[in-house]
């Protein structure tokens, strides 16, 4: 079946949201006393959520006391700086428009909720170009369940088959699969050291957003 539509996951995959993650967390450690740590600390567990990155951060286990209020705390901070450092990576945007010069739909489909995803599509200019935002307010299983994928694909009108999803963890891949759509798998975003995107059984592996390039030519040449 011909391709009509790229999905894309948000952090890690389309955006590089890093950089506000890692600034709120050093500024908490820094009005607590507390030096600076290893940026990378940071940015390893940005794929696990508020919990795992506090957790680097402060060097605790979710269950020590004090750690929801910390975490709390992180979500407030987002709220107010979620579209302050993030950019897509090198190559979204020149991929971006590819993609539209190609008469190709392309959207979101991601386990951040509708308040941060929201204002950070319209910051960046995404909002009006992308045909869809799928977070977990609207449906009942996140990802790596289909549900939010199937959601996108019955919103569009389109057929999971043709429709590729984009992700930086195994969740994006197992969510895709299950709704019936391509995946890709993509090396660059917030994969944690221990873990392998080729081993996702994602139908493709690329390192660099532009290297999608090939593979949509591929697809819409039927190659």
């Amino acid at each position: 079946m011909r391709l009509r539509a790229v999905l894309f996951d948000m952090d890690g995959t389309l955006l590089d949201s890093a950089p506000d993650f890692i600034a709120i967390c050093q500024a908490m450690r820094v009005e607590r006393g507390l030096e600076p740590i290893d940026d990378k600390l940071i940015r390893d567990q940005v794929s696990g959520g508020a919990r795992a990155m506090i957790a680097s951060t402060f060097a605790m286990a979710p269950e020590a006391a004090g750690f929801e209020a910390l975490r709390l705390e992180f979500l407030e901070r987002y709220q107010d700086h979620c579209a302050v450092l993030t950019r897509p990576f090198d190559g979204i945007n020149e991929l971006l428009k590819e993609i539209e010069q190609a008469k190709l739909i392309w959207g979101v489909v991601t386990n951040k909720p509708v308040r941060y995803a929201e204002p950070i599509m319209r910051q960046l200019g995404l909002a009006e170009r992308s045909a869809i935002l799928i977070c977990p307010d609207h449906v009942t299983r996140s990802k790596p369940d289909p549900e939010p994928m199937i959601l996108a694909c019955s919103q569009l009108e389109l057929d999971p088959a043709s429709v590729l999803f984009v992700g930086d963890d195994l969740r994006d891949i197992e969510s895709g699969r299950a709704a019936g759509t391509r995946t890709a798998a993509v090396t660059y975003g917030y994969i944690h050291p221990d873990d392998n995107a080729r081993n996702w059984g994602a139908d493709v592996v690329i390192d660099h957003p532009l290297e999608l390039l090939t593979v949509l030519d591929q697809a819409l040449c039927g190659c």
